[in-house]
């Protein structure tokens, strides 16, 4: 996914899409070391969709914390 698609989302389906993609991620490693995978790229799509939603999370408690002027 990109950016722009999960800055649209609400927090709460950014945790519970963070969660979910984890889960799969874990998935895919077990999938890994049984030799059971196919695509070793899809380990790194995922850990990058994980790291697009802790920006965005990250961001979003940045500029809450902000103090306004």
């Amino acid at each position: 996914m990109k950016i722009k698609e999960f800055t649209d989302l609400t927090h709460d389906e950014l945790l519970t899409r963070r969660r979910d993609l984890r889960q799969e991620q874990f998935n895919l490693r077990m999938h890994q070391q049984a030799g059971q995978l196919e695509k070793s790229s899809q380990l790194r799509s995922l850990r990058r969709d994980v790291a697009r939603i802790e920006t965005v999370l990250s961001e979003r408690r940045r500029k809450a914390a902000a103090p306004t002027a």
